[in-house]
């Protein structure tokens, strides 16, 4: 391979269109890159995606490239790129609650063996933060929990899983993005604890991924002073990559980057730049997820650092054999990706899995779990079948690797599926409090004799919980159901009965609705600790 080529193997570069594009072919054919990236905005529906990564592996295979790593973010709940078609696991946390690590297990081997049948062979996933700070505005319910014990043995059932199904799994985001108050797609956060407390919280999950035999970690954008005297993100520290992960901690998988286009480094370093200054610290593979630019640059500076002696040539000789190694291993070779995703492969037993009753089964079962009741006054619960009002705050992406939330099925819809006569105002994030005023009267002046309220990380916006209060406040005592973020209860302790479904996706909303008309009991316990009346663990049933 000519140092192009070898170059090139570094890079994992996001594309716009549901088909090759011309600049990614480009890419692939002259620039010799590693691998692509796939967001919701490349997925019309799983034929396409597979016919899509069928094209190109026969780009690559006809230009001489490796076969591609053709990744995604695939975490489950919120965080998914592909949602319609296949059967959408709960994320993390929703797991975790349901309190059986081996559903961790089962969530990621299905959705290994369903991203495998469309060619996807890796995932961005598992997310191993240990969300200890209930203000974290970017991981919370992707976490499994508080507990390092509890991320680190969750986290290695799911890195089992997604691996002995045929597809790479990456830990992330090293060293520990759980104790953040700032999302590192907008800006710089720091950590500032101790060696002792990183390497006790942070740390222990990670560690329990490399000895279960992690093929992949990411790095987070992320400023660890403990560990790094001069100002720089973990992607572009050499103490951390190098010293830590790789000669400490002794990981000899892959090292990735999380996308060198979010803020924290695109601000503060510029994506090309630190491109070459990830390399330096110890990263074999740079992840730019949208401009095409900004990729053909990367890939030029890298090729000039090498040309100048500011990186030697057996400095990109060690990532590019690690990465080789990797799709070796899980199989991603000439003879397993020639396939073409034509009539037959549709036809095949591997492609009909996908999205099949089996495997929507498991997430129905994982999903029922998961529902956790905080609490419930005497005879608020189960629902009566008489009139209710319920009131549901629309889920939309409040972090940029959400992306979009499409609500096919509402919280009302499902809880009126079992016999609950409804009527359901559904209101914007950004609307409810221009809209309270009217919710509020319609509640208390409303003839209902019942009130069921979704809320949706309440917790970070006041006008939601001034919203509940209000409609306490005029004695009303609704049944409140955190669709999201399960801290919500903290703006409103006195609610009369609270449940927390970690998620809002349609499967999400018909198990709640389940527990709310007492089709099925609660099973759920919290894995983190959302009141001080509410510690991890904490969960009941209602009579």
């Amino acid at each position: 391979m000519t140092l192009r080529h070898k170059i090139g193997q570094m890079l994992h570069c996001g594309f716009h269109g549901y088909e090759p594009g011309e600049d990614i072919a480009r890419l692939i054919r002259e620039r010799h890159i590693g691998g692509v990236i796939l967001f919701a905005r490349n997925v019309r529906d799983v034929r396409q995606v597979a016919a899509m990564n069928a094209e190109f592996q026969r780009i690559a295979l006809e230009a001489g490239v490796p076969p591609l790593t053709i990744a995604i973010d695939q975490e489950g709940g919120m965080v998914a790129r592909l949602t319609d078609g296949v059967a959408l696991m709960p994320g993390n946390m929703a797991i975790a609650a349901g309190g059986e690590p081996q559903a961790a297990y089962e969530a990621a081997r299905v959705t290994g063996e369903e991203l495998r049948a469309l060619g996807i062979n890796l995932n961005y996933a598992p997310v191993l933060d240990v969300n200890v700070n209930p203000g974290n505005p970017v991981i919370g319910v992707r976490s499994y929990g508080e507990s390092p014990e509890l991320v680190g043995e969750y986290g290695v059932r799911a890195i089992r899983g997604l691996q002995e199904a045929g597809v790479t799994a990456t830990a992330k985001h090293f060293p520990g993005h759980g104790d953040t108050d700032v999302d590192s797609h907008l800006d710089l956060p720091t950590i500032a604890h101790g060696r002792e407390r990183i390497y006790g919280i942070e740390l222990a999950p990670f560690v329990r991924a490399i000895e279960e035999g992690i093929d992949a970690i990411m790095s987070s954008h992320i400023y660890f002073p403990s560990f790094e005297t001069e100002k720089r993100p973990v992607t572009l520290s050499r103490n951390v990559l190098t010293g830590l992960l790789r000669e400490e901690l002794g990981f000899d998988g892959v090292i990735m980057t999380d996308c060198m286009e979010m803020k924290a480094i695109a601000d503060h370093y510029g994506t090309v730049a630190a491109a070459v200054l990830a390399v330096e610290a110890g990263a074999d593979c740079v992840l730019i997820s949208h401009r095409h630019d900004l990729q053909e640059e990367a890939i030029e500076a890298l090729v000039a650092a090498v040309e100048s002696g500011r990186l030697s040539e057996a400095r990109i000789d060690e990532s590019v054999e690690r990465l080789l190694a990797m799709k070796r291993k899980r199989g991603v070779t000439a003879d397993a990706v020639t396939t073409a995703a034509d009539e037959a492969y549709y036809a095949g037993e591997a492609f009909r899995s996908v999205g099949s009753r089996e495997h929507r089964e498991t997430a129905r079962r994982i999903s029922e779990a998961s529902v956790t009741l905080v609490k419930a006054d005497a005879g608020t619960l189960p629902l009566r079948r008489e009139r209710t009002l319920v009131i549901g705050v629309q889920a939309v992406a409040v972090s940029e690797v959400d992306e979009s939330v499409d609500l096919p099925v509402t919280l009302g819809q499902a809880i009126a599926a079992h016999g609950v006569e409804v009527e359901e105002r559904t209101v914007a994030l950004d609307q409810v409090g221009a809209n309270a005023e009217e919710l509020i009267r319609l509640a208390v002046q409303g003839g209902f004799r019942q009130v069921v309220i979704g809320t949706y990380n309440a917790s970070f916006r006041p006008d939601q919980s001034a919203l509940v209060r209000a409609i306490l406040d005029a004695g009303v005592t609704p049944v409140v159901v955190a669709l999201r973020n399960p801290y919500d209860i903290k703006a409103f302790p006195d609610v009369s009965a609270y449940l927390a479904t970690y998620e809002s996706r349609p499967l999400a909303l018909q198990s709640a609705a389940k527990v709310l008309t007492g089709v099925i009991g609660a099973k759920g316990r919290t894995p983190v600790t959302i009141h001080p009346d509410y510690p991890v663990g904490w969960g009941g049933t209602f009579q």
